[in-house]
């Protein structure tokens, strides 16, 4: 969360900013009375004797009078503060500079662009919390829980979180050469990504078949609550039975869209989230809606984060609304923005609270547990070709073996997924090559592996294939035609 005196559950989005970050914003500041003080505006004092002072005072002067050329004192200085906070050992405590602290402002509501995808520093690694659906990310292959090695041959290895995201960004039509580790995979991955405008359209509802609705909701922005009840009430003006609300792959935002969205479905007085302090002191969010006459049920998947786990637990705890797919991100912590108090126009976001479930479960570096665990198919999860050299029969490699996955979930059948590149892989690739007019080879040149992945994009966005969804819409009609 940030909170200016605004509180968020914070993660960067890649964008052409170096500190677009998803916020979690409280919108009830008296929250914080409970909880004690802390929010912006209140008094910082610093607790740092004389000696102290001193202390970092003349190591500034030496700095400044003897080392050997002569230094950018805001430089020193922003060092400095990072070096302090680098000490806490907590990924979502950054400082920003004023071009940072702006762009971070911006980024709340503004469009962007970038590759669109959002990102946490975890054991001084840059790892991919998700990649917007539609985003060059996405499309480029790109996966939650990947780490991102390098960018345009750059390594990211002891970068802060907002050094490895000025590497990252960049305007539209730029490409971004990044290098990624994957699970599973032996070796780093390489994945070009165009830069590009990145949709700002955050909800998109339907109603699926039996009068089933699916809200699905992307991230958590300043209008996103506002475009889920418009949504809402034409799902429910068209006679809806039950709703799938699908948070997959959406990294959070703003506490106050989470409220308004899951206000509607908790009776009121019942929890929406609890904050809790150093103190263990504990604050609760209570509902004023009345609920709804229909079930809901949620999807979710590791790309869930923030918000998205707030929501879930929220309605899992407080409506009994069934949670299903993968196990979410899991994270837990809120921090606030100090702006004001830096006095310049810099910011420093620093980690503050915690955020609970409303049966006071704190998910942090656990994520939340489906009731309905699902998979989706492996072709989902494969990784890009490296399109290093052409992959021709009779060869074994990680790439041959993510073609098989490929061709498997397009239906071509391979006969094996283990990295071998056997004949009937070979004629596989050949069905592939007429059915896209390509030459008929067998080998999987770069024009083939390009077009391969296109395919696989497609398919993976066929409702037909979400095993997920299709475990929700049955869960659902069971509940509304018992």
């Amino acid at each position: 969360m940030t909170f200016k005196g605004r509180t968020v559950i914070a993660f960067v989005l890649l964008g052409m900013f170096a500190s677009s970050i998803m916020t979690l914003t409280i919108v009830n500041p008296s929250i914080f009375a409970a909880v004690g003080k802390g929010a912006a505006g209140a008094e910082v004092k610093s607790g740092l004797t004389q000696k102290d002072y001193n202390k970092i005072a003349t190591t500034y002067g030496l700095i400044e009078n003897k080392f050997l050329t002569e230094v950018d004192r805001e430089k020193v200085v922003n060092g400095a503060i990072n070096g302090m906070l680098s000490t806490l050992d907590d990924p979502f405590t950054v400082y920003m500079d004023q071009k940072e602290a702006q762009q971070f402002d911006e980024n709340i509501s503004s469009s962007f662009q970038g590759i669109g995808a959002e990102v946490t520093s975890e054991d001084g690694r840059i790892m991919i919390v998700a990649p917007i659906k539609g985003s060059p990310a996405e499309k480029a292959g790109l996966h939650a829980n990947d780490v991102i090695l390098s960018v345009n041959g750059e390594s990211l290895e002891g970068q802060t979180l907002n050094q490895a995201i000025m590497k990252i960004r960049g305007p539209k039509g730029t490409q971004a050469k990044i290098e990624i580790a994957r699970s599973g995979s032996p070796e780093p991955i390489q994945i070009i990504v165009v830069r590009d405008d990145i949709d700002v359209e955050t909800v998109y509802g339907e109603m699926l078949e039996g009068q089933i609705g699916k809200i699905e909701i992307r991230q958590f922005a300043s209008n996103t609550a506002k475009r889920f009840q418009e949504e809402l009430k034409l799902l429910e003006d068209k006679g809806m039975k039950g709703l799938i609300i699908d948070v997959r792959n959406d990294p959070g935002g703003l506490l106050s869209a989470v409220v308004e969205i899951v206000e509607p479905f908790v009776p009121k007085d019942k929890a929406i989230v609890q904050i809790e302090n150093r103190k263990g002191e504990k604050e609760v969010t209570p509902s004023k809606g009345s609920g709804k006459p229909y079930p809901v049920s949620v999807l979710i998947n590791k790309g869930s984060a923030s918000a998205s786990e707030i929501l879930a637990g929220a309605l899992h705890d407080s409506v009994g609304s069934k949670l299903i797919g993968e196990n979410t991100f899991g994270k837990g912590t809120v921090q606030v923005t100090f702006e004001e108090e830096m006095g310049d126009g810099s910011n420093i976001k620093m980690t503050v609270y915690k955020w609970l479930t409303p049966n006071g479960t704190w998910i942090h570096k656990k994520g939340i547990a489906p009731d309905l665990a699902v998979e989706q198919p492996a072709f989902f999860k494969a990784a890009p070709l490296s399109k290093k050299e052409t992959l021709k029969p009779d060869t074994n490699s990680e790439d041959v073996k993510n073609l098989q996955i490929m061709l498997q979930g397009l239906a071509l059948n391979p006969d094996r997924t283990d990295g071998y590149f056997s004949q009937q892989t070979a004629t596989a690739v050949k069905a592939f090559q007429r059915l896209n007019d390509l030459p008929v080879t067998g080998e999987v040149d770069t024009e083939t592996a390009n077009k391969l992945e296109k395919a696989v994009l497609a398919a993976i966005r066929e409702p037909k294939n979400d095993l997920q969804l299709k475990a929700a819409q049955q869960y659902m009609q069971q509940t509304v035609n018992p």
